[in-house]
């Protein structure tokens, strides 16, 4: 029950980080991430919010990946989309009066701080293994679909987001390039960090639990 409790944390605060380094890569102006850019680009076009777009989008790639997997809609992942599609808006709401960068200068600072955030917050919900994204979804069904790797799989999904993001006047810019070259690693490295704080706390409470 408790390791429950700590993978529903795991999963809620994951998400909200994500999303909080998103809004700091949207607030850059320089880029962000090939989904994140699209979702700008439909946001700019058609109006409503960034954060309505996702749980659009998201909900589209679910029942992409019901259909062509022969499956039922996966009713988590529609959560997921809900609660960062909501995260998102919430963080652009406050990043937009409180960080305002001026300067070329302050744009890369919150470029990079948006990409270190989202790879911890990416690591996190990974950690929690509780429900899954309709990105990382769509990898694997078209992997199964093409014979492709899970990597080139992602990389032909990222470059047709990129298309359309530019189709529909998304934030496209250095930021996209560098979170599709950096993102990767970042992510890896705090995956190593947090399975350790994992480990550790999870064993400790256990014991506790065990010895009460």
């Amino acid at each position: 029950m408790k390791r429950s409790y700590q993978r529903i944390f795991f999963y809620v605060t994951g998400i909200l980080l994500l999303a909080l380094g998103i809004a700091l890569t949207i607030q850059s102006r320089l880029g962000t991430s090939p989904f994140d850019a699209l979702l700008v680009g439909l946001y700019r076009t058609f109006g409503l919010t960034i954060g309505s777009w996702e749980i659009v989008v998201g909900f589209s790639m679910i029942v992409f990946n019901s259909i062509v997997s022969k499956k039922r809609p996966e009713l988590f992942a529609i959560g997921t989309s809900l609660l960062t599609g909501g995260g998102i808006d919430f963080w652009l709401l406050i990043v937009q009066d409180a960080i305002v960068p001026q300067s070329l200068t302050g744009q890369w600072v919150c470029l990079i701080l948006g990409i270190l955030i989202s790879g911890l917050g990416i690591a996190i919900n990974l950690q929690a293994d509780f429900a899954p994204n309709p990105f990382d979804r769509m990898m694997l069904v078209v992997k199964q679909l093409t014979g492709w790797s899970i990597s080139f799989s992602r990389v032909v999904i990222s470059i047709v987001l990129v298309l359309l993001a530019a189709i529909f006047g998304g934030a496209i810019g250095i930021g996209t390039v560098l979170i599709a070259l950096l993102s990767g690693a970042i992510i890896h490295r705090f995956m190593m960090y947090i399975d350790r704080f994992d480990r550790r706390f999870f064993l400790s409470h256990t014991t506790v639990y065990q010895d009460s």
